[in-house]
C-alpha cells in the first residue's frame, strides 16, 4: 500500500510547456503521412476513415504534455472507432503517432494521471479488442507497444530528475563555497582593522605617528577586503558573466584565485606578529589545494587574533610534500582547553574545505599554551576532471 500511495502521490516533474515549434512540425508531418497513405494505399480497407480519424487525433499532440492522461484516453477512444466500423485493427502507418500520447504521461503526468491513465488505456484496448473481434494477440502486441512508449516515458522522467537534483546539488555546494569565502575574507580582514584601529586609538594621544600607521594598515586591509569581495561577487553577476560588467576585461572565470604562494602575505608585523614559513615549491600544487590551504591558514590567524589571549605570536607553517601539503597555524596564548564558545563558522568551514579535497584538519589546544591547527591535504585532490552541469531541454 505505501509503495502505490507513493505513486499515487507522485508530483507533476515541473510545469511542461504548452506548444513548442516541434509540435507543429510534428502534426503537419502526421497529417501529411495520414493523406499520403489515403491516396496512395487502396489495398487497405477505409483508408479515407482511417486517415480522417488520423487528423480529427492530431491535435492531442498539442496538449499531450498539459493533459497527458485525457489525451491518451481520447486518442485511444477515437481510434477504436474505425477498428469497430471496420471490424479489424486500423492499418495505416501513421497511427504510429499515438505512441507519443502514453510517452507523455509518463514524461509529464502526475502519480494519480498515470495510475488513472494507464487504467483507462488497459480497459479501451479491452474494449476495443471485444469489438473488433480481436485476439488476444492483438491486445497484447498493443499493450506492448504503449507499454514500451509508456516506459521510455518514464525512463527520461528519472534521468531528467536526476541531472535536476544534480545541479540543486552542485548549486547548494557553491552557496557554501561562496559562504566559506565571504566569511573568511570579511572575517580575517575586518579582525585586522579592528586589531589595529583598537591599537591606533590606544596610542593616538601619546604617539600620533603610530596611530597614522595604524590608519594606514586599516586602508590597506579595508582594500583588500573591497579586491576580493569584488572578486567573489564578480562571479555571481551574470551580466558580467558574458562579459559586458565594469570589469569585462577580467571575466570571473579567468579571475585569478587564491593558490599557495599567498600564504605569504599573512606575514605581519603588528601585534602579535604573524610570521610565515613555506618550504617546498609552490608551483607543484594545484590551484584548489593551495586555494584551500591559503583560507585555511587565513582563518586560523584571524581565530588566533581574536581568541589568543596574551598571544605574543601567532607561526604558519606550510611544506610542501611529496605527496601532500601540511599546515601549521600555532600561538603562543594563554593556556584553555578550547576556543571561546560562541556560535560561529569558522572551524567547521576549515573542516569542510580539508574534507571536500580528501584531507583532514585538527584544531586544538597545544602545551604549554595556546592554539594549533593542523591540516594536511593530497596534492591529487586538485588533478581530477572537472565536472559540468548542462541543462537539456524538456523532451
Amino acid at each position: 500500500m505505501s509503495t502505490i500511495r507513493a505513486v499515487w502521490d507522485e508530483p507533476r516533474p515541473a510545469v511542461p510547456p504548452a506548444w513548442v515549434w516541434r509540435d507543429g512540425v510534428f502534426v503537419a508531418a502526421v497529417v501529411t503521412a495520414a493523406m499520403l497513405e489515403g491516396a496512395l494505399r487502396p489495398d487497405v480497407p477505409g483508408r479515407w476513415l482511417q486517415a480522417a480519424v488520423v487528423v480529427l487525433l492530431t491535435p492531442t499532440l498539442l496538449w499531450r504534455r498539459t493533459y497527458p492522461a485525457q489525451m491518451l484516453a481520447v486518442g485511444l477512444a477515437v481510434t477504436t472507432v474505425p477498428s469497430v466500423l471496420l471490424g479489424r485493427d486500423v492499418d495505416l502507418v501513421s497511427y504510429a503517432f499515438t505512441l507519443a500520447l502514453p510517452y507523455a504521461l509518463a514524461r509529464w503526468g502526475s502519480g494519480r494521471a498515470m495510475v488513472l491513465g494507464g487504467a483507462a488505456a488497459l480497459a479501451i484496448v479491452g474494449l476495443r479488442t471485444v469489438l473488433a473481434a480481436g485476439t488476444l494477440a492483438d491486445a497484447g502486441g498493443a499493450v506492448l507497444f504503449y507499454g514500451a512508449a509508456f516506459s521510455i516515458g518514464l525512463a527520461v522522467r528519472y534521468r531528467a530528475g536526476a541531472r535536476r537534483r544534480e545541479r540543486e546539488q552542485m548549486v547548494l555546494l557553491e552557496r557554501e563555497r561562496l559562504a566559506r569565502d565571504l566569511h573568511d575574507v570579511v572575517g580575517h580582514h575586518v579582525s585586522a582593522v579592528a586589531v589595529r584601529a583598537q591599537a591606533g586609538l590606544a596610542m593616538s594621544r601619546t604617539d600620533p605617528d603610530a596611530a597614522t600607521d595604524a590608519l594606514r594598515v586599516i586602508e590597506e586591509q579595508a582594500s583588500r577586503a573591497l579586491a576580493e569581495m569584488r572578486t567573489l561577487v564578480r562571479g555571481l553577476r551574470s551580466d558580467e558573466l558574458r562579459g559586458g560588467g565594469p570589469d569585462a576585461d577580467e571575466p570571473p572565470d579567468l579571475a585569478p584565485g587564491p593558490v599557495l604562494a599567498d600564504v605569504e602575505e599573512l606575514a605581519d608585523p603588528s601585534f602579535p606578529p604573524v610570521e610565515v614559513d613555506l618550504t617546498g615549491d609552490p608551483s607543484r600544487v594545484p590551484a584548489a589545494v593551495g586555494g584551500a590551504v591559503r583560507r585555511i591558514a587565513q582563518e586560523s590567524v584571524t581565530n588566533a587574533r581574536r581568541h589568543a589571549r596574551g598571544a605574543t605570536g601567532i607561526t604558519v607553517l606550510v611544506e610542501v610534500g611529496a605527496t601532500a601539503v601540511r599546515l601549521r597555524v600555532s600561538d603562543d596564548g594563554a593556556p584553555q582547553a578550547a576556543r571561546p564558545a560562541r556560535a560561529g563558522y569558522g572551524l567547521a568551514g576549515m573542516r569542510e574545505r580539508a574534507a571536500l579535497l580528501g584531507g583532514t584538519l585538527a584544531a586544538g589546544p597545544a602545551a604549554p599554551g595556546g592554539w594549533t591547527v593542523e591540516a594536511e591535504l593530497p596534492l591529487s585532490a586538485g588533478r581530477g576532471p572537472e565536472r559540468t552541469a548542462s541543462a537539456n531541454p524538456p523532451a
